[in-house]
């Protein structure tokens, strides 16, 4: 392995969508990411995070502050982005057709995460620990991650909607894809809280355990008009009575 490329995991290089998203073009950029990360953690694990500025970023990781902001629009967004997020879609879609959504869940996550340690033996123990770590200890960071949730959640929507005969914006699509990503941002919260005492991959077990498989929508079946709607008959304003007129 040279340092002029980074290496595609073997899973990544079975599916095509991944290998359009590391094309040499997205390596490149994701060297420098990284390069940028590297730097923002070796800092914050010297001074703390906010003793931590964008500019020390930037002179540690040997690129210009603009470039830091071109790659991530907070400080905050260095600590939270994962390259690996975007491949859980891919994975999910490498899946067989007839495999219940909430499996093919749990082995996209575990996936992900074994080409993150594959690439970065240290991984769980040191980036992820500090990552977690400030996301229990700097509000701003928590805050940051929550609102990241939500680009996660739609990559999720587009994947499980293809697998289920849904539409991505359905209900139960949107439903199941947000609580999935809330529950897992929990889970390495409370491994966090919990000084890192647990298996990080035996609380995302215990965290998916608590769902149901998501069923996919019959064929027959019409657009969601709400409980106690007829297919087929939309919806009607319901009716208001305001006070009685007097009688006459």
């Amino acid at each position: 392995m040279t340092t002029a490329r980074t290496p595609v995991p073997d899973a990544a290089r079975r599916l095509p969508e991944a290998e359009r998203r590391l094309s040499l073009r997205e390596r490149k950029k994701l060297k420098t990411r990284t390069a940028i990360r590297d730097a923002t953690y070796r800092l914050i694990k010297e001074q703390g995070y906010e003793a931590t500025t964008v500019e020390q970023i930037a002179e540690e990781a040997e690129v210009s502050p603009s470039t830091v902001f071109r790659y991530f629009p907070t400080k905050e967004d260095i600590i939270i982005t994962d390259e690996y997020d975007v491949l859980v879609e891919d994975l999910l879609r490498s899946r067989p057709a007839d495999e219940p959504v909430l499996e093919s869940v749990r082995w996209a996550i575990r996936r992900s995460m074994a080409m993150q340690v594959a690439d970065t033996p240290d991984y769980v123990h040191e980036e992820m620990k500090l990552r977690t770590g400030l996301m229990v200890s700097v509000p701003a960071v928590r805050s940051r991650a929550m609102e990241s949730m939500s680009v996660t959640g739609r990559l999720l929507c587009r994947a499980i909607a293809d697998r289920t005969g849904r539409a991505p914006d359905d209900l139960e699509v949107r439903v199941y894809a947000m609580g999935l990503v809330s529950a897992l941002l929990e889970a390495v919260l409370y491994w966090a809280e919990r000084d890192y005492r647990d298996d990080v991959l035996n609380l995302v077990d215990r965290t998916l355990s608590t769902f149901r498989d998501l069923a996919r929508r019959p064929p027959d079946d019409g657009p969601d008009h709400g409980p106690g709607v007829p297919p087929g008959e939309a919806p009607g304003a319901p009716e208001i009575h305001g006070p009685a007129a007097p009688q006459p």
